[in-house]
């Protein structure tokens, strides 16, 4: 039994390595890089389950194949980034916005988008801001991060030659949703917090 649970967990490990390279070097997403990470590894072979790794285990893995590769650039190209997540939210203050994602977590790189998640009681009210500030934008749906529930609008374009995502929810959904999540993995983060890291990362002797 040992040897079995030995072995999953060593190719456990060798999927999670091979996605956070995906990730890392081309900018895919969790999911993607998950299953070219499989292919690559064991071909058109079925996958048990408990074989998976899930998010974290890639987000640490992308961490340590960032600091390792990307020592010298990552960290100025994750600070321009919260940079920019920040200025954007204080625009959009009214609609409550929390960062989430890649430049949340740290492991933003050169391919990785601004992701944000706002909370209003109307998405029309969201277009007509950025149609007012003539910005060009596209429309989609996003999963809700809840699961079960139905599908969010998330609205998507460029903000100096930065990708940006809009998902926008209801206003009821902020309760709850900035709980810290199992293993101290902070989700969403919103104004106070994102000037917070900025402040962190500029101060004297931050690597």
């Amino acid at each position: 039994m040992s040897h079995y649970s030995s072995d999953t967990e060593l190719l456990r490990a060798e999927i999670a390595a091979a996605a956070a390279r995906l990730i890392a070097e081309d900018g895919a997403d969790y999911a993607t890089a998950k299953r070219k990470a499989v292919k690559q590894i064991l071909g058109n072979a079925k996958v048990r389950g408990n074989v998976m790794p899930d998010n974290a285990q890639i987000e640490d893995e992308v961490r340590a194949y960032q600091e390792l590769f990307f020592g010298d650039t990552q960290p100025a190209r994750l600070l321009a980034l919260r940079r920019a997540a920040l200025r954007i939210m204080e625009d959009m203050a009214q609609f409550s916005p929390y960062l989430t994602g890649a430049v949340l977590n740290g492991t933003a790189g050169d391919h990785s988008d601004i992701h944000l998640q706002l909370f209003t009681d109307s998405a029309k009210d969201v277009e007509i801001f950025l149609l007012n500030k003539n910005v060009d934008f596209e429309v989609s749906e996003r999963a809700h991060f809840k699961g079960h529930a139905e599908p969010v609008e998330t609205i998507s374009f460029l903000w100096h030659n930065e990708g940006v995502h809009l998902s926008v929810y209801a206003a009821d959904d902020l309760r709850g949703a900035v709980r810290q999540q199992a293993g101290g993995r902070q989700e969403r983060a919103g104004i106070d917090s994102v000037r917070k890291l900025i402040q962190e990362s500029e101060a004297p002797g931050t690597p």
